[in-house]
């Protein structure tokens, strides 16, 4: 613990006496008359364990080296993690422009000055909007989870109905934020989530179940495409059809590198469209860098629901100029504080900026290629696994980056298995055996930048560890 009589070195207003005079200031005896609106029972009965303080700058940086040094990163070794935040190459120009004074330190400003920025943002989403052949896509959100949760309250306020269903087969971390949302069944505005269950042999939904869910109390039907577990749904648009014809939107989850190949939501009835930044252009960054989009047809009705910032472009008064600017800024919670749409949030304008320079550098033929390599080294890695003894892939064939893998004849659980990958320089897949009701199984992600000798390496040690 810090000595008594000095302040912290890391902390601000931490100097002796710096607590009394804000307390006096206020016309506050002590703390805790401060805090007298907080239960007794909420307050820590024994003080933080916190390790000595340290009292230099190179103490310091010694001790976060030494704890640093302990991780393992995915440049080091061989990895087939994803389920959320995926490795994919990001080229150095990205890096260098989202580093750029401009755009790094440009946290705010006004709407009429900052042009360049705006222009930028414009780009990005522009840009995006082709992809999923829509017309308005707002900037980015915290993560894809708080976007999905966005969409489903903006089906809210749309339908003036509280219930929305959801793949059974979705990520946890994703519902988690979802049912965060969608709010506890005491309060005024709840949604209640309905889970629609899988089709076991393929994965994807059961549209029987589906069907039978959907009734004139659903605001909204969501799902993924492709999905959580790296799935495509063959037959989107009989999911948007039934949707509408019960009166509820279509909100589609998707992965903005798999539409090289794929049909984009627009094309086959989505309504509202959700998915996730850092396939983008963003890096991996620890705790963060995600970021979440949401795109909608350029229709009044939709475009009155956005809570976050969306960008324009209009021409001046000088003919062939044109300025850019946000649009509907006064629905958000920025522009109407409570009153607002919804709670604006923390947002990942930056990664916007990233997501303008990798696309306008990828270009649809880009988009193409990426799609077309991680479809084939998708299905070269599942054809290299299903034929190792103890080791059969799921729904083989039938998904995009994503897929999952069962080890229940290997006799070992995907824990001991990971565990023995790992001193071989390799991050085994996610386990997913408390998710599936599918025995011991792990969610395995292949994606541009594993090549063909990094698949046959996988193979190759999966097949002894699995002996």
């Amino acid at each position: 613990m810090a000595p008594k009589d000095t302040g912290h070195p890391w902390m601000a207003l931490s100097a002796p006496g710096a607590i009394q005079d804000m307390l006096d200031q206020i016309g506050a005896s002590s703390v805790r008359d401060l805090f007298a609106q907080i239960p007794q029972d909420h307050f820590r009965k024994e003080p933080l364990n916190l390790p000595p303080q340290l009292a230099s700058e190179m103490a310091l940086k010694r001790d976060l080296l030494t704890k640093l040094k302990k991780n393992r990163t995915c440049e080091d070794n061989l990895n087939f993690l994803g389920a959320g935040v995926w490795q994919h190459h990001v080229p150095a120009v990205v890096d260098e422009i989202v580093g750029r004074t401009e755009f790094a330190t440009n946290v705010w400003g006004s709407y009429q000055s900052d042009h360049g920025r705006n222009q930028a943002w414009f780009e990005f989403s522009s840009q995006l909007g082709a992809l999923l052949n829509l017309d308005v896509v707002q900037l980015p959100v915290y993560s894809w989870g708080c976007a999905i949760g966005h969409a489903i309250r903006m089906a809210q306020r749309l339908t003036g109905r509280s219930k929305v269903l959801v793949p059974q087969y979705s990520d946890p971390e994703r519902l988690s934020v979802i049912r965060t949302y969608c709010q506890p069944s005491e309060m005024e505005n709840h949604i209640q989530v309905v889970l629609v269950a899988a089709d076991p042999a393929t994965g994807r939904l059961d549209m029987d179940d589906l069907r039978a869910k959907l009734g004139p109390d659903v605001a909204a039907v969501y799902f993924e495409n492709p999905a959580y577990l790296g799935t495509i749904e063959e037959t989107p648009a009989d999911i948007a059809a039934a949707a509408r014809a019960a009166g509820a939107e279509t909100i589609v989850g998707v992965d903005p590198l798999s539409l090289g190949v794929l049909a984009a939501p627009g094309d086959y009835g989505a309504d509202i469209v959700t998915g996730p930044v850092q396939p983008l252009g963003v890096h991996m960054n620890c705790g963060g860098g995600v970021g979440g989009f949401i795109a909608s047809r350029d229709e009044e009705r939709y475009v009155r629901e956005y809570n976050g910032f969306l960008v324009s472009i209009a021409p001046t008064r000088r003919d062939g100029e044109f300025g850019f600017g946000l649009a509907a800024a006064h629905q958000n919670s920025y522009g109407s504080r409570e009153h607002g749409k919804d709670w604006t949030g923390n947002s990942t304008y930056l990664w916007a900026i990233a997501g303008a320079v990798y696309m306008g550098l990828m270009g649809p033929d880009g988009f193409r290629e990426i799609g077309q390599s991680i479809l084939s080294r998708g299905r070269y890695a599942q054809s290299l696994l299903d034929q190792i003894p103890g080791v059969r892939v799921l729904w083989r064939d039938t998904t995009f980056k994503e897929f999952v893998v069962n080890f229940d004849d290997a006799g070992k659980t995907v824990a001991e298995i990971n565990d023995a990958l790992r001193p071989r320089g390799i991050f085994g897949g996610k386990d997913i055996s408390d998710e599936l009701a599918q025995g011991q199984c792990a969610l395995y992600c292949v994606t541009e930048v594993h090549s063909a000798a990094d698949l046959r390496h996988l193979a190759q040690n999966l097949t002894e560890v699995c002996k």
